[in-house]
């Protein structure tokens, strides 16, 4: 999904830094393998977010929703030295998939993969976290958000995923159905949260920085 022609997407990749070999494969094996490979975070904002991530040089990033593993490896990439990338998933078919790209990576030790439900696994999970990325089931969006809050340092970023739901928030009169009702109640919790600046971007499916004040 983006809000761009698939021309001007194409365009802007072809002028980003190239994908590399790895993220290739593992786009290729997400076809082949997965039901809805559209899930992937994609070329223009995989390199967004190891854009982001070199920018901050996290010590601790946290993802909820891990699928194939493109968005994690793409962000480890900004990881400082000692840095660790936790991530979590409930699905053991794309986690096992996910699992074998990290272990050929050069991430392969600073990438921890957690098996289960993130909404009962982020309470034990350590504080200090610089970035989390959120791209999991949208019901739990404002949940999770709510967990992980208190674990964020101040200053600290949310990048929250799919938050234009196909445009379908856009026109809340036409699209009625559950999933697009509870993106835009998370929408405007964070448009409502003082606690945080905040920055959403058309980028594919739409995608919001949040960054804890």
């Amino acid at each position: 999904m983006h809000f761009i022609s698939e021309t001007l997407y194409t365009y802007c990749a072809a002028h980003s830094d190239a994908e590399e070999a790895l993220l290739r494969e593992v786009t290729r094996q997400t076809h082949l393998q997965t039901l809805k490979p559209r899930m992937l975070s994609g070329t223009l904002q995989g390199q967004f977010l190891s854009f982001i991530s070199a920018l901050v040089q996290p010590r601790y990033i946290l993802e909820i929703g891990t699928f194939t593993g493109y968005s994690a490896l793409c962000l480890a990439k900004g990881l400082a030295s000692d840095g660790i990338l936790i991530t979590l998933d409930n699905n053991p078919e794309t986690s096992m998939l996910a699992q074998s790209f990290f272990n050929q990576s050069s991430y392969q030790k600073k990438i921890q993969l957690i098996q289960g439900e993130a909404l009962q696994l982020i309470p034990a999970l350590p504080d200090n976290i610089d970035l989390l990325f959120l791209d999991a089931d949208k019901k739990n969006y404002a949940a999770y958000y709510d967990l992980v809050f208190d674990k964020l340092k101040p200053g600290g970023l949310i990048l929250a995923d799919n938050v234009l739901w196909s445009g379908k928030v856009l026109d809340l009169s036409a699209h009625q159905d559950k999933d697009t009702l509870t993106m835009q109640a998370f929408n405007e919790k964070i448009a409502n949260d003082m606690r945080v600046e905040k920055l959403m971007l058309p980028l594919r499916d739409g995608i919001t920085l949040i960054r804890k004040k």
